[in-house]
């Protein structure tokens, strides 16, 4: 049997996407710049079972994903469309997002410092033996490295910040690197964004605990009552502030005007007599510290007649 042809490739494609498409609710979109293709194959395999890892071009995804979306008339695929930019793969899954993603995180493998790379992180060459001989000084002097001949070997002295996060590395930095034997950078299927059912969310959503969702959720009800409040806009929020205000107001009314309810009488009784709010509150005051029965303990000691003592008696043991 001769190899299919380009365009029945696109059709088995097409047909596979779009069967994914069916089967999955849930996508993860990923980046995949500087994975090889072994590692994808771990990656693949590590998630076997209840995902399934789809590389392609971007144009033939979008296209299929347009294509499907107008024979079904589903348009929350299209919500995938933007999401395809640079060097991107899809993850299929049936699983639990969170642990895709994290195990996604773990097929991550060590590479060196290529020229022209863009640095993801800050790359420090550490103190120490580096075990080249001395001729080869000449790599850290360009870069500025202090360094001593230790030992018929070159040694450097102090830590340095060889690369910065975002910048280039340069072919020096990159044959130092070498020869040190330094894989600064690690790796892998990165996730950018998340699909479930229509929604686009960023990944970090994934990593919200309960705790977090109630403190957000938290923080929603108590802007939306302050903002109801500032407007006099009744929401159920606000509701409960309103009507205590509400009774604020009457009860201030009431009680600067002859006018009166039955919520307002007891208010204006306390205002005409303190002292009745006084007594009234005493014994709750004397309950509540405890201070009443050492009061009483105090008199019972006072009522209680002092014990004479031997003297008293007149007389004593030795008369």
């Amino acid at each position: 049997m001769g190899k299919p042809s380009k365009a029945e490739k696109k059709i088995a494609y097409d047909a596979k996407l779009c069967q994914l498409l069916e089967d999955y609710t849930q996508v993860l979109i990923v980046a995949a710049d500087n994975v090889g293709s072994n590692q994808l194959q771990n990656i693949r395999k590590g998630l076997r079972g209840d995902s399934v890892v789809l590389m392609g071009k971007n144009t033939m995804m979008k296209r299929s994903i347009r294509i499907h979306s107008e024979k079904t008339g589903n348009q929350a695929y299209l919500n995938l469309i933007p999401l395809l930019v640079g060097n991107v793969g899809l993850i299929f899954t049936k699983g639990d997002l969170k642990e895709v993603s994290e195990e996604v995180a773990k097929y991550k493998v060590g590479a060196p410092a290529r020229v022209g790379l863009i640095a993801p992180i800050d790359v420090v060459v550490p103190p120490g033996n580096t075990g080249l001989d001395p001729s080869q000084t000449s790599f850290f002097q360009v870069l500025n490295i202090p360094t001593k001949i230790n030992k018929g070997t070159v040694e450097i002295i102090t830590p340095v910040e060889l690369i910065k996060k975002g910048d280039k590395v340069g072919s020096s930095e990159a044959a130092l690197l070498a020869k040190l034997g330094i894989r600064p950078f690690s790796y892998g299927l990165v996730v950018l964004s998340v699909y479930d059912n229509g929604s686009v969310f960023s990944p970090e959503v994934l990593d919200l605990t309960e705790e977090d969702l109630i403190e957000k959720f938290a923080s929603g009800v108590s802007m939306v009552t302050s903002l109801a409040l500032a407007i006099s806009y009744p929401t159920l929020a606000a509701a409960p502030h309103m009507f205590t205000n509400a009774y604020k107001n009457v009860l201030a009314v009431a009680v600067a005007t002859e006018y009166s309810f039955p919520q307002a009488d007891k208010v204006k009784e306390f205002l005409k007599d303190p002292s009745k709010f006084a007594v009234a509150a005493a014994p709750v005051a004397i309950a509540e510290s405890g201070s009443a029965p050492v009061a009483a303990k105090v008199e019972e000691k006072k009522d209680e007649p002092a014990e004479e003592s031997d003297d008293d008696m007149g007389f004593s043991l030795f008369d």
